[in-house]
């Protein structure tokens, strides 16, 4: 077997190489932040632990390993103030932890954490003893850690994720741009039987004379090819016999030169119901009730793209915001001041919230590469000019986009 590779946040310069969206000529409504990045919002750190190791026939507890880590500490790795925060779900096929606590408090001490679905464990308790090294401050802690399941890519039952990893993570996460695609817990994943990931983006939103922003950063691994749109285009439809997941191993479906593949089960092609995880950051002063509202918002985006949140599908999200600090003092005495703005103002973040998940999802489709791991299987990246002509046949690029 290969050597764990393990890599933390890329240098801006590398990050920037790489093209998002956008620079295809995906159109997305709304302005975004200067890095189009979760990290827009002040305090915000993402870091990776990603793991690859070895190739050919699955062996449990040996590989191929595709997985990873990822964390998100809302106001940084500094920090000991919690945020308040909440969370929601459009089909509970799935995990995320520390949600009874939160929803009962309506805050958390950070960080979030999001690996795959058999490593939740592992990664909880390193996130507290994170917590405990980091604040001591309080009797216990249920930190928040969310999955999705690489099993397709990745030898899930063989516990790859330690301690150490989600230590990885943590250690390196850091403002700035966030690298997207095939890293931390997003490296196994597929979307839309194409290559899916970690992505991420940003919105402004201007309320009464100051402007805040709305961050989001997505693991994606849902959703059925056929019902894939980008940017209203049937993008699944019009990719529906190409760029297949398939396998040279012998006994599994054949690759073919024309990028057409046998199913790897005739009988039953992939149709993976799969799930999303969707992280919500903003510095918009909002209670937890406010910010369950926001927190349901991503149901809208899937929707949009195509998926109907299928019987296994864990499409799980969560939203806080990094206002109020001062008012999250639980040893505080007396009565606390509290800044929150109006619900007449509130339908601006929703928009943001989804806006900013639809092009993160997208990200991380245009970021991700095609990747083989356990028993020869490939998952093919989503081809990027077949994405444009896509886009072009249904007059969906902008202007000084087209060919």
């Amino acid at each position: 077997m290969a050597s764990v590779l393990a890599v933390g946040l890329l240098a801006p310069s590398a990050v920037a190489e790489e093209p998002r969206a956008r620079d295809l000529g995906v159109p997305f409504h709304g302005d975004p932040g200067p890095l189009n990045a979760i990290t827009d919002v002040p305090g915000v750190e993402v870091g990776h632990s990603t793991i690859i190791a070895g190739d050919g026939p699955l062996e449990v507890g040996v590989g191929p390993v595709r997985t990873g880590v990822t964390a998100i500490l809302p106001r940084g790795k500094n920090s000991t103030v919690p945020v308040f925060g909440a969370w929601a779900t459009a089909n509970a096929a799935g995990e995320m932890t520390g949600t009874i606590w939160l929803e009962e408090r309506g805050s958390f001490d950070g960080p979030v954490m999001i690996t795959n679905t058999h490593s939740v464990g592992v990664v909880r308790d390193a996130a507290v003893k994170w917590l405990v090294d980091k604040k001591a401050c309080c009797l216990f802690y249920t930190p928040i850690v969310a999955e999705t399941w690489d099993g397709f890519l990745n030898d899930v039952n063989g516990f790859h994720v330690k301690p150490e990893h989600a230590a990885e993570a943590l250690a390196t996460a850091k403002s700035g741009p966030v690298p997207e695609g095939n890293v931390g817990g997003g490296t196994g994943m597929v979307c839309a039987g194409f290559k899916g990931g970690i992505g991420t983006a940003s919105r402004k939103v201007d309320i009464g004379d100051k402007q805040y922003t709305v961050g989001v950063l997505v693991q994606c691994n849902y959703g059925q090819r056929a019902l894939l749109r980008i940017a209203g285009a049937p993008v699944g439809q019009e990719l529906a016999t190409s760029y297949l997941p398939c396998s040279d191993l012998p006994g599994k479906a054949v690759y073919k030169p024309d990028r057409r593949c046998v199913p790897l089960d005739a009988k039953k092609p992939y149709e993976p119901e799969g799930s999303i995880i969707v992280v919500i950051a903003t510095d918009i002063p909002l209670l937890p009730h406010q910010l369950k509202r926001v927190a349901k918002r991503p149901t809208q985006t899937i929707g949009r793209m195509g998926d109907i949140s299928h019987n296994l599908s864990g499409d799980i999200f969560m939203a806080f915001s990094t206002a109020n600090p001062g008012a999250l003092d639980e040893n505080a005495p007396g009565v606390q001041a509290i800044s929150a703005i109006s619900n007449s103002e509130i339908t601006k973040v929703f928009e943001a919230a989804v806006d900013a998940t639809e092009e993160s999802i997208v990200n991380a489709l245009v970021a991700a590469k095609t990747m083989t791991g356990r028993d020869g299987v490939t998952v093919y990246a989503l081809p990027h000019e077949e994405l444009r002509t896509i886009l072009g046949k249904y007059g969906r690029l902008p202007a000084g986009k087209a060919k």
